[in-house]
């Protein structure tokens, strides 16, 4: 017997850092024929796949110049929420760090949207092209699966890297069940032949550029919240101290998975990942897109 369905999924952009990784919200760069972002075909593939909502979790700082310039654009389209990322955001008992202005990371960014979000949801980049089958594959999860299950879309490794320079990315140890087991974050990988390898120093790691990565695309319960606000505690306890030092979202579902708190599916994508991580990324980016227009994936003009 089928599970019963849930209600439509809502999608979770990160978007807190957009004002500085492009130096400026007016200075997102317009890669599709009619002047679209990435951020456009994500929203326009959650639409299509049954996404319901959009919630963009943003910093208090650039909220203005973000509905003016990115959220007016989808507000005609769909319902459109914001969350605020903001660095005083703590459990009770904890204070900011004299010194402390770095951003908490990517967990702290998610736990951000605990009072907008009260349905299954999806969790994304801004900035990435991850593929209209990652969405697809996220709406029917959150849609049909076991309330207690959450979600990871896995990308091969070789379909995310940059001919430019090294990445860093999520290897990912999965079970023969195709549950996630664990996320390791692992810097310097780049390009080798057909393979792939990490560099960092001296020490270099074969790959085969078979393996799964995790690119930050996720589909979450909203129980995951509980998980998180736990881990940002420890994280807090052990590390508030270090001025540099960040939450990061799959240190802490792997935490969760090792406590038996969480179950993770691994939803395998075929779709490529792209993003603009150097600046010679951008003209890959736009004849991608190009391609897959030209192939019937996309309308030249997004949103006519």
């Amino acid at each position: 017997m089928s599970s019963p369905a849930s209600p439509a999924p809502a999608l979770v952009v990160l978007a807190a850092g957009m004002g500085s990784r492009y130096g400026g919200l007016k200075q997102i760069d317009p890669v599709g024929p009619s002047g679209e972002a990435i951020l456009d075909y994500s929203v326009f593939d959650a639409l299509r796949a049954g996404f319901s909502r959009v919630v963009f979790v943003i910093r208090r700082d650039i909220e203005d110049a973000f509905r003016a310039s990115v959220g007016a654009r989808f507000e005609r389209h769909v319902d459109v929420d914001y969350a605020f990322q903001q660095l005083d955001d703590l459990p009770a008992g904890f204070a900011v760090p004299e010194g402390r202005t770095k951003p908490w990371g990517t967990a702290h960014a998610i736990l951000a949207a605990r009072h907008a979000v009260r349905s299954p949801f999806a969790v994304i980049n801004a900035d990435d092209f991850y593929g209209a089958e990652g969405y697809r594959l996220l709406a029917a999860h959150l849609t049909c699966s076991p309330a207690a299950d959450h979600a990871m879309v896995g990308f091969v490794l070789r379909n995310t890297l940059s001919e430019f320079g090294s990445v860093a990315r999520g290897l990912c140890t999965v079970s023969p069940e195709g549950l996630l087991e664990s996320v390791t974050e692992t810097t310097g990988i780049e390009p080798d032949g057909t393979r792939a390898k990490a560099v960092n120093g001296d020490q270099v790691q074969p790959l085969t550029g078979d393996e799964i990565v995790s690119m930050n695309m996720w589909g979450f319960q909203p129980h995951i919240f509980d998980d998180l606000l736990s881990h940002f505690r420890a994280f807090l306890r052990a590390r508030a101290a270090d001025p540099k030092a960040e939450c990061y979202l799959p240190a802490a579902v792997t935490a969760a998975i090792d406590a038996g708190r969480a179950h993770v599916r691994v939803l395998r994508s075929p779709d490529a990942w792209f993003g603009v991580t150097y600046r010679e990324d951008r003209p890959r980016v736009v004849q991608s897109l190009g391609e897959l227009i030209a192939a019937g994936r996309y309308p030249e003009r997004l949103w006519a």
